[in-house]
């Protein structure tokens, strides 16, 4: 029963985007009430589904992303109309996918699916149900009784709806064989480009169509809303500077870190393993008799096979890093050439040999000094940031007309900016986007007020105020001129090398001659597109094979034209049976995936589903 679940696992979470089934929370009864209040969110087939409910399950999504891009993604993007429109999705198919089950007649009693887990083999020990690994499971998975029960009536309906639907889209070996093949086919290609700055010379431009291509474009030469600012900042690294390491510090860190700087002694042995006491009491005799033949008594005896090859040599082995520490006992007992009585650990029964001995050393103090002292220093810092981290963001709140009471208390020299745009990256500090989008808010902006202290890296505290602000204007034709020329240059160039190169392409189509210098050939496959863009690599791969050599054209926007030849097809590079026999595999999944999403496509065609878009854009 759990096989059939965890197999369909992935389906559900490619189908519904969540991976965690809301209604396995909620109960089913959330799913089959008659009628929709006025403050939910959407309803489906006459059921609401409450704001609570794609509360819970945008927050489950926010911390997945959040798990996937880190924690210090801003939380404007973790809320986007996108982000709420695709966790709605999910719910409205959930709800359909359950309405399906339902009707179907596969929805499952407590009893059958508490029978079902008496019998599942996970939980059987002795051929009995066992309730010790139930309730193991239960805490590892953080459920109880009740709510596992309620989670599996919940899944395994839609798991073999799912499954139903996703069965139904056959795939013969033979097809799937031949999409691997298409997959794999190569393509000898290569490449002209028509870059614009070869066209540039070409371009003519004079005083009306300047003023003219200005006028239609004008908005690009807006200039955006600005400030100047002056910040302030706090640093650990700076702190550290003014601090420094005495000399007792530093002995006291090289004695408190002695046993981490030392080398540990090492100890080179070998050894034969031997099934029975009797066996290696005699090889210890033949040892005792011709210690040089240790190394060939190791290889005609010994039973361990890791070993026995090298003339039982362990190698240089600390102490603590051998698997018997019976036998590490008896080598750190012996002197170097000296043999051991017989031993005796879980593996068996060992004669040991002891031939060398690496003494321990600590590195000296003179050695370490620097890098000592420097440590020192650095906690330091961060112990003194630690402290003035929230004296700092308090006073810059506090007293927000004015960054100096901040900078005098911290002993920090205010710094200015140069222009920052809105819209556009910036410098510093203010690369960090949660302080450029405080400076350019309009409390720092109207208001003149300091921003909060922000962390703009790790141990960096940093906060600013408007020096000066000018608002968005438009620029005449005069102030933009060089711009405007440049531009427009730029454009015309890549619009001439855009021509050239399709008026080529036209030429090659017909079978003539373009004068077209190729750049060296790529074996490319659509498994292995050797760099090519995904626009030209299908434009590539949907040249007739029969008709080759053949070409096709992609524009580049500002990089202007790229023409392709397509000299010949190359058969696919040989690829182990195994691997083949999982991308046939993948591409079987792959067919029954898209099979489900016409199936949910089809579902929420006739399905009777209504949106309420202000309750959806309503933040909680």
């Amino acid at each position: 029963m759990f096989d059939y679940v965890a197999k369909h696992k992935r389906l559900l979470q490619i189908v519904l985007v969540i991976v965690i089934i809301p209604f396995a929370f909620f109960g089913l009864e959330s799913y089959t009430r008659s009628v929709g209040g006025a403050s939910d969110v959407a309803t489906v087939e006459g059921g609401g589904i409450t704001q609570r409910e794609f509360g819970e399950a945008l927050r489950r999504q926010q911390d997945q992303l959040r798990e996937i891009l880190g924690r210090s993604v801003e939380p404007e993007a973790l809320d986007s109309p996108e982000l709420r429109a695709r966790v709605l999705d999910g719910l409205i198919a959930e709800r359909l996918l359950a309405a399906e089950a339902a009707g179907g007649g596969l929805m499952l009693s407590k009893e059958a699916v508490i029978a079902e887990l008496r019998r599942a083999p996970e939980f059987q020990s002795g051929g009995k149900f066992s309730p010790e690994r139930y309730a193991a499971y239960l805490r590892l998975q953080g459920l109880s009784d009740e709510g596992n029960v309620a989670l599996l009536q919940a899944r395994l309906p839609v798991a073999r709806l799912l499954a139903s639907v996703s069965g139904t889209s056959i795939q013969s070996r033979a097809l799937a064989e031949r999409l691997l093949a298409l997959e794999g086919q190569r393509r000898e290609v290569s490449e002209a480009r028509f870059a614009p700055e070869d066209y540039a010379a070409q371009v003519q431009a004079d005083e009306a169509q300047l003023r003219r291509w200005f006028e239609a474009n004008r908005a690009r030469f807006r200039l955006p809303e600005r400030v100047r600012a002056e910040y302030l900042v706090l640093s650990a690294g700076e702190l550290a500077r003014a601090e420094s390491a005495s000399e007792e510090e530093i002995r006291n860190a090289y004695e408190a870190r002695a046993a981490q700087l030392a080398t540990a002694e090492q100890r080179r042995a070998s050894h034969i393993l031997l099934e029975t006491r009797e066996a290696a009491q005699k090889v210890l005799a033949q040892a005792r008799r011709s210690p040089e033949r240790f190394a060939e008594l190791a290889k005609q005896h010994s039973q361990d096979p890791g070993s026995a090859a090298v003339g039982g040599d362990l190698g240089m082995n600390a102490k603590g890093s051998l698997a018997s520490p019976k036998l590490e006992e008896a080598i750190f007992r012996l002197r170097p050439g000296e043999l051991s009585e017989v031993v005796e650990t879980e593996f068996g029964f060992h004669v040991v040999r002891l031939a060398k001995v690496r003494s321990g050393s600590a590195r000296p103090l003179d050695e370490l000094r620097a890098e000592l002292a420097a440590e020192i220093v650095k906690q330091k810092g961060a112990r003194r940031f630690a402290e003035a981290a929230e004296a700092f963001s308090n006073l810059v709140y506090e007293q927000s007309d004015s960054l100096a009471p901040a900078a005098a208390r911290f002993k920090l020299k205010p710094q200015a900016s140069g222009w920052i745009a809105r819209g556009a990256p910036a410098a510093g500090p203010f690369a960090h986007p949660k302080l450029l989008a405080a400076i350019l808010s309009s409390d720092a902006v109207q208001q003149r007020r300091n921003t909060d202290a922000i962390e703009v890296a790790p141990g960096v505290l940093a906060a600013a105020r408007v020096l000066e602000h000018r608002p968005a204007a438009e620029r005449s034709f005069e102030e933009a001129r060089p711009e405007v020329e440049q531009a427009f240059r730029g454009e015309e160039a890549g619009r001439l090398a855009r021509e050239d190169g399709a008026a080529k392409l036209a030429r090659l189509a017909k079978g003539g001659e373009a004068g077209v210098r190729w750049g060296p050939s790529k074996a490319a496959s659509r498994r292995d597109p050797q760099g090519l863009p995904e626009a030209a690599l299908q434009r590539i791969m949907a040249l007739p094979a029969a008709k080759l050599p053949g070409y096709a054209g992609l524009e580049r926007g500002a990089q202007g034209y790229v023409l392709y030849r397509v000299a010949r097809v190359l058969p696919a590079q040989a690829r182990p049976d195994a691997e083949k026999a999982e991308e046939i595999d993948r591409i079987a999944r792959e067919a029954g995936e898209r099979q489900l999403q016409a199936y949910l496509a089809a579902l929420r065609a006739r399905g009777k589903v209504e949106i309420n878009r202000a309750n959806l854009e309503k933040k909680q």
